[in-house]
């Protein structure tokens, strides 16, 4: 993956003129694909069919549904759809969707650029592959226990 050339669109970028569910397929999976990631149509119809995702007018899905399906489909990688659905919902509690989106869009291609060019740790540079993936993998982890330590505030909170 070309990590510099790496873009999500902006939230202004998404067609707002409805995309039926095929459209909406190829459109996000134009964007995820250099993450190696997919969405199928039964996901997003599933998606939708769970409340994830409200359901598309006359068949066609907006910019808004765009986006949560765009960020379901990365996030998932390492959130369970629970976790993503409070972090749905913190979201509407603080930002509108397309500051809230366009944030997490800078953010992927920020954090994305800097681990592929080993820019968080210099001395990893100097590292062996065996080393540098391990070390990666110890980061992920503990990225994940410290989300799950937030999901269980979060849900103290309530």
């Amino acid at each position: 993956m070309n990590t510099i050339d790496f873009k999500m669109p902006r939230y202004h970028e998404i067609p707002n003129v409805g995309l039926y569910l095929e459209q909406t397929v190829q459109y996000i999976n134009q964007y995820i694909e250099p993450l190696h990631i997919s969405i199928t149509a039964s996901m997003l119809s599933n998606y939708v069919k769970n409340g994830f995702v409200s359901r598309p007018i006359k068949k066609q899905y907006n910019a808004d549904q765009i986006a949560h399906l765009m960020f379901i489909a990365i996030v998932k990688q390492t959130l369970s759809m629970q976790n993503i659905v409070d972090l749905f919902q913190l979201q509407e509690k603080t930002y509108d969707a397309p500051t809230a989106y366009d944030y997490f869009c800078t953010e992927l291609e920020n954090e994305l650029q800097k681990v592929f060019e080993n820019r968080p740790n210099t001395e990893l540079t100097d590292m062996p592959f065996a080393k540098k993936t391990l070390f990666s993998v110890v980061i992920a982890i503990s990225h994940t226990i410290y989300l799950n330590y937030c999901f269980e505030q979060m849900k103290n909170m309530k």
